[in-house]
């Protein structure tokens, strides 16, 4: 099989290409999507830490300059929210908005909310129970994590279903050449989610709460001078990443434990000691983001191949995990694998803020399921989502 993002076939199981590309092109040129793909993990691993790339190049070069056409005006406020989130800032804005950010998400803020997620957890895992199963993507996956992120960032209930659709239409813009159908889409959502959040942020400065949003409002008034605009892209961007992986982690990682039942049974009978690994290997195994783009801001020399200034490289992290030069039987799911150093949440400034809170979300939904619904069995095989680079199930109907 040949590196296809577009293809159904590979996007269910691009891992047989990845091995051709580590064995054979572990540098590669990409036509289709203009980009050079790197499938190791020494490269990958190294090209997150190096500084010669970048999220973004407009801290250094006009458009012009780097020999790349500026963005379609059509398309500006996708743009301008997705330009103003840490994920797509360099330094110096990047490590302001961070460090004003990151605040929420030390280990000891994380563990303050595990009460909060177990019950959630617990409350989702049972509402499944009583139905007997169903749609395990659906009812148990998507909810968590967005309650939780809504949680922290003081979205009133009622306005929560508004959320999941908002995010699914502005992450298809991530995907390799997205068509003008799912940029409209996209650039809709940006409007009506910005618009929301200007509403919410202006409800926080007239009676701030405990939540993110108002210490964000709080972080503007001071020295750091967090923008509205900031405070908008950096509330999208802790919805999008903040569930978006999460949802695919439980998901893929259940289709995962079905197919090796063996692996299911294990863990079934030592939820607490195996569920750590669990996790990790899970994460590990089929990977959620699949592919994390960097523009090349200096010439540099990777596997002997030169890519010059103004290239896009894709580090492909499904193909890192997976590389037998770091991990011994990569194709094997070991849910006891102690020497896992994934590359899942990135590595590096862009090393994702959220990976604490993720872990936890995992562990609580995972340790939920295990425990109260031991019996759980799948119904049918699922159908991937069409997108290659966030990768995920379009559902997993089980029953108990």
């Amino acid at each position: 099989m040949t590196f296809d993002p577009w293809s159904a076939a590979f996007v269910a199981h691009p891992y047989d290409a990845y091995a051709e590309l580590r064995e054979h092109a572990p540098v590669s040129y990409y036509e289709p999507s203009d980009q050079w793909l790197v499938s190791r993990y020494e490269d990958v691993s190294a090209l997150l830490r190096d500084r010669r790339l970048g999220r973004t190049y407009t801290h250094r070069y006009t458009h012009e300059e780097f020999g790349r056409p500026a963005p379609d005006p059509a398309y500006e406020p996708f743009h301008t929210l997705n330009e103003n989130g840490l994920l797509d800032l360099e330094a110096p804005d990047h490590t302001r908005i961070r460090r004003l950010v990151s605040k929420a998400f030390t280990p000891r803020m994380v563990e303050s909310l595990r009460p909060t997620v177990a019950r959630l957890a617990d409350e989702l895992v049972g509402a499944l129970l009583a139905d007997g199963g169903g749609d395990l993507v659906a009812k148990v996956a998507e909810p968590l994590p967005v309650a939780v992120i809504a949680e922290m960032l003081g979205v009133p209930e009622a306005d929560r279903g508004l959320l999941r659709p908002w995010s699914a239409d502005i992450t298809g813009m991530f995907e390799l050449n997205p068509t003008a159908e799912v940029a409209q889409r996209a650039v809709t959502a940006s409007i009506e989610f910005s618009d929301y959040l200007r509403g919410l942020i202006r409800e926080r400065r007239a009676r701030p709460g405990t939540d993110l949003i108002s210490a964000l409002v709080q972080a503007a008034e001071g020295s750091d001078a967090l923008t509205e605009q900031e405070m908008i892209s950096t509330c999208v961007l802790l919805l999008n990443a903040g569930h978006e992986a999460t949802v695919n982690t439980t998901g893929n990682g259940w289709w995962a434990l079905f197919r090796n039942p063996g692996q299911l049974a294990l863990l079934r009978g030592s939820v607490d000691e195996l569920l750590p690994t669990a996790v990790e290997e899970l994460m590990r195994y089929d990977t959620p983001l699949q592919m994390f783009e960097r523009w090349v801001l200096e010439d540099i020399e990777v596997a002997g191949v030169t890519i010059p200034r103004g290239a896009e490289v894709a580090l492909l992290f499904g193909s890192a995990n997976r590389d037998p030069a770091r991990f011994t039987a990569p194709d094997q799911l070991d849910l006891a694998r102690t020497d896992n150093p994934h590359i899942t949440f990135g590595a590096g400034i862009h090393f994702c803020l959220g990976a604490p809170l993720a872990r936890l979300e995992l562990t609580e939904s995972y340790g939920a399921l295990l425990r109260r619904a031991p019996g759980l069995r799948l119904v049918r095989e699922p159908k991937w989502r069409p997108g290659y680079v966030i990768r995920g199930l379009e559902e997993l109907i089980v029953e108990v």
